[in-house]
């Protein structure tokens, strides 16, 4: 018993200095930020990487998303709620919930995991050794950029995948299901609050800057040669995920 508790314990404090410092990294990634202007141009190359890039990745999950949820709302709605509130059911859910997530999600895996893995190979080189040997500050360098384009362009792309969503359901309803242009968007002016639509793109931020964070420490943390990049790809995309999805509940107590 004493050693399952001392066990537990050490364990407890690993996790609180794990998360001291990511918290210690965020704060420098913040204090480097008065350098952006200066800095812009590794900010937009690190923004084309994430938004440009990945737009078309983003639309074809963002187009299949409504597309699924028109169907399945459908399904859902039969014999119970009238179809007229279709439009506004997909509209509410994609831009509090799936838009946000979905989107986020995507760029865990596309983004996230490279930034761990571009910058793991940068430390298992011992590149960043060498930035540090000429006064170059690593974190102003290559975390600050990303993480900032990160939290910049997953707005954008929330907002892109969001529209395109909608159009997809849309598609589906009216092709599918017979469901015309008015019966689908009658209801939606109706129940337009920009409040959803804030709290989507909130959302988005927090989502972007935990991707972002989590694929620099990791990467930042890599070691053990071509088999430490590889792990450290893995574990990025994996705690961002499981952080993702953890902040996105948080954030329903607190926004709703």
């Amino acid at each position: 018993m004493t050693a399952f508790l001392a066990n537990i314990g050490r364990l407890a404090l690993d996790f609180f200095a794990e998360v001291g410092r990511v918290t210690g990294l965020l704060g420098q990634i913040i204090r480097q930020g008065r350098f952006l202007i200066r800095d812009r141009r590794l900010v937009i190359d690190q923004a084309l990487n994430v938004g440009y890039l990945s737009l078309p990745l983003v639309l074809l999950v963002g187009i299949f998303t409504g597309a699924v949820s028109a169907w399945q709302g459908n399904y859902q709605f039969e014999g119970y709620i009238p179809i007229r509130f279709l439009g506004i059911s997909v509209y509410k859910g994609v831009i509090i919930e799936l838009g946000p997530v979905l989107t986020a999600l995507i760029i865990a895996g596309r983004v996230g995991a490279s930034i761990a893995a571009e910058l793991g190979t940068m430390k298992v080189t011992e590149q960043i050794d060498a930035l540090e040997s000429l006064a170059i500050n690593p974190v102003r360098y290559l975390a600050s950029p990303r993480f900032f384009a990160n939290v910049i362009m997953m707005p954008v792309l929330v907002t892109l995948a969001d529209f395109i969503a909608v159009i997809g359901a849309f598609v589906v309803a009216n092709g599918f299901l017979g469901i015309s242009a008015g019966t689908f968007f009658n209801e939606i002016p109706r129940h337009f609050w920009l409040y959803d639509i804030g709290a989507g793109l909130l959302k988005a931020l927090v989502f972007g800057g935990i991707t972002a964070l989590m694929g620099c420490y990791i990467g930042f943390n890599a070691e053990g040669g071509a088999e430490g990049v590889g792990n450290a790809t893995i574990r990025a995309f994996v705690w961002s995920c499981l952080l993702i999805l953890a902040s996105d509940f948080l954030l329903a107590l607190i926004l709703f």
